[in-house]
């Protein structure tokens, strides 16, 4: 019998949160219930959740803030921020503070149950093995352990961050398309959110660039996608 998804939605909104918990249960996942970050983190260490369903706007400590402690302690667990915003510097702050995905209220269930099935196959999926260390000029990427360092000193990158920078070093002087770069990093689904790319892009510059506005790593290939320098 196949095992059911568990799912933890952690939002202060009860009428969502009940909302969600019936329509989730109702399509087939385990749901769990948090009002806040704080019981959000408690739940994660007692429960094996698959995904979380995360408000980004919570009184005490907010979305970002929890997002970020749920990536610190449960390194690879998928989070999708929900959010009745969608200016881009908000999808900067999920996506930086670790978010794997980010939804606009009022959202369509189908799209969210969607995405929510493909962040947890991703997350099952069979991981390749470890590969050597990468090293194109002063940037270098440890596979094994998850390990980016500039000019020897190390650098902090989320989730997708590193996913994005692991795939492009791995390709080095290959122009990679959009639609290639977002379907493998999020998966299938994901073709046409660019503005995800444009995101990643643009805060990996700012973290192994020496001027971000004139990179010498990370290339745009106009009208196609990115390239990473050869090595």
């Amino acid at each position: 019998m196949e095992l059911k998804s568990k799912v933890l939605v952690v939002e202060d909104d009860a009428g969502i949160r009940q909302s969600l918990f019936e329509t989730l249960g109702a399509l087939g996942f385990v749901v769990g219930e948090a009002n806040n970050g704080e019981d959000a983190l408690q739940r994660l260490h007692m429960v094996n959740y698959d995904a979380v369903l995360l408000d980004i706007n919570m009184p005490g400590m907010g979305g970002k803030e929890t997002c970020r402690r749920i990536c610190q302690s449960f390194p690879g667990l998928p989070v999708i921020m929900l959010t009745v915003r969608d200016a881009e510097d908000d999808v900067v702050e999920a996506l930086d503070a670790g978010a794997f995905d980010y939804v606009t209220k009022p959202f369509q269930i189908r799209e969210l149950t969607a995405r929510l099935r493909a962040v947890i196959r991703r997350r099952h999926a069979p991981m390749a093995g470890p590969d050597i260390i990468s090293i194109i000029g002063d940037i270098s990427l440890d596979a094994t352990r998850r390990q980016v360092e500039r000019r020897g000193e190390k650098i902090h990158l989320a989730p997708k961050q590193y996913e994005t920078l692991r795939y492009l070093m791995e390709h080095a002087g290959c122009p990679i398309r959009h639609e290639r770069l977002l379907t493998s990093i999020w998966g299938p689904l994901y073709g046409n959110e660019r503005e995800y790319l444009r995101v990643i892009i643009n805060q990996l510059r700012k973290k192994i660039e020496d001027d971000p506005a004139n990179p010498v790593y990370i290339l745009t290939e106009s009208h196609i996608g990115y390239r990473f320098r050869q090595a």
